[in-house]
């Protein structure tokens, strides 16, 4: 039976100290902890279930390797959403080398039409349309729940930055039409 992410009930500092000092069973309650948070965030920039699970495994090989030694200054998410975007990203362009014009037609082709599939899709594409350091912040502080401050950590940017982006991110929202019908605007 598989351990459930809350089953043990140490936090994630006493977690680390305890895998640092050579308990297997600390480093799989953080696997266990963390492996969905992975995986979703994964897909969030693969956009294939495949790529994101190949990213999990290499995220807690990662991880693993740290171990002894490492030293938890942040939230764990903190810790891991770099190493999550940067093989994420590093596996999306290695895929984009092999793809098809094929599979790339069928990727963009039309939602189809009416219901809220349709709505949602719409939604999809002017998410799709803001540049990906937008996208990111966007996502971060609206999907994740990510304070301002939890953001700049995270991406090892100035707050300041991370204000200007969502910024922009909310603009390019406010000023699409289809922003406004799925929102009812």
């Amino acid at each position: 039976m598989e351990p459930s992410a809350n089953s043990d009930p140490r936090s994630d500092e006493a977690l680390v100290d305890a895998a640092n000092a050579g308990d297997p069973a600390a480093f799989e309650a953080l696997y266990y902890r963390y492996r969905d948070w992975v995986v979703r965030m994964a897909y969030r920039f693969t956009l294939n279930r495949d790529d994101a699970l190949d990213v999990l495994q290499e995220t807690f090989a990662y991880l693993l390797k740290k171990f002894p030694g490492l030293r938890l200054t942040a939230k764990m998410t903190t810790f891991l959403y770099p190493v999550v975007r940067n093989l994420s990203i590093a596996i999306r362009r290695k895929q984009r080398r092999y793809v098809s014009d094929d599979t790339i037609a069928e990727k963009t082709a039309a939602p189809p039409a009416g219901g809220a599939a349709a709505s949602r899709a719409e939604l999809a594409a002017v998410l799709a349309v803001l540049p990906e350091k937008q996208r990111e912040v966007l996502l971060l502080r609206f999907v994740d729940g990510l304070s301002l401050k939890e953001i700049a950590e995270t991406l090892r940017i100035p707050e300041g930055t991370v204000k200007s982006r969502l910024h922009h991110a909310l603009q390019t929202l406010r000023n699409d039409d289809r922003t406004r019908r799925y929102f009812g605007t």
